[in-house]
């Protein structure tokens, strides 16, 4: 099953000739790339936003995984907070979110003679209505993935049967989605939570969420086996002073 995928997916992408892959370097879009470069070569290139939303380690960890996969890289730079549709923060967030990212690669696309820009949703993204993929809708994107029938579990499967490094990590979001919906979006509320998750993740928790809800900060943590939640409370003296340091007054733990 998962070869007769993968190999639809192959021709998908070798259809396509010369493609650009939105690449955040999370598994999707990292094993999408890994397939272009090597269905496609030198006709395929990975493009990076680099943005207030994106948490700093993610922006490394993308580099690090292009250069794995040899795929041609670049990292352009979007200022969000310039667009007040998104730092409204109304229900359509993502879709003006996605739709900004799209219209650029578009347009580098196009400027650098690629045929199409690729997205790495997946079938299982595709359970229910998201602003986001409407957005890729109305600009022609293709997503191979869905195309191919991926859900997430063979995404990884094949993620780990060709070898990429980041096969077990965890899926993440935006930043934005850390601020209650109608609250405005701000640098400096992003660039908090940012700091926050990065201090928690030294001691190796997992699936975290910082919510910024103004002086409260609320830390989730959706791990099965309560190990992250323990982690947090065995150090929740460190942890709630450095979270103090960054403005927050009270700092919570979701049970």
């Amino acid at each position: 099953m998962l070869d007769r995928k993968y190999k639809k997916l192959q021709g998908i992408i070798k259809d396509n000739r010369c493609v650009l892959v939105a690449f955040s370097g999370g598994v999707d879009s990292s094993l999408l790339a890994k397939v272009a470069r090597d269905v496609l070569g030198e006709n395929a290139l990975a493009v990076t936003i680099n943005s207030e939303i994106m948490p700093r380690n993610e922006l490394k960890e993308a580099k690090k995984i292009a250069k794995e996969i040899g795929i041609k890289h670049l990292i352009v730079k979007i200022d969000f907070m310039k667009n007040r549709d998104f730092t409204k923060n109304s229900s359509l967030r993502c879709y003006y979110c996605k739709k900004e990212i799209m219209k650029l690669l578009k347009e580098i696309a196009k400027e650098r003679r690629f045929n199409v820009v690729l997205d790495g949703s997946n079938a299982d993204d595709m359970k229910e209505e998201r602003p986001g993929v409407k957005a890729l809708k109305e600009e022609g994107i293709i997503s191979p993935l869905v195309d191919a029938d991926f859900g997430k579990d063979d995404v990884r499967k094949l993620a780990r049967k060709l070898n990429l490094s980041n096969s077990e990590k965890e899926s993440n979001t935006c930043l934005a989605t850390r601020i209650p919906r109608g609250e405005r979006i701000t640098p400096d509320r992003l660039r908090r939570i940012d700091k926050a998750e990065e201090f928690i993740k030294r001691f190796k928790v997992r699936n975290l969420r910082v919510r910024d809800h103004g002086d409260f900060a609320r830390i989730e943590v959706s791990d099965d086996s309560d190990k992250s939640t323990q982690i947090i409370l065995d150090n929740k003296k460190l942890i709630t002073r450095k979270l103090k340091s960054l403005g927050y007054k009270y700092v919570t733990l979701n049970l």
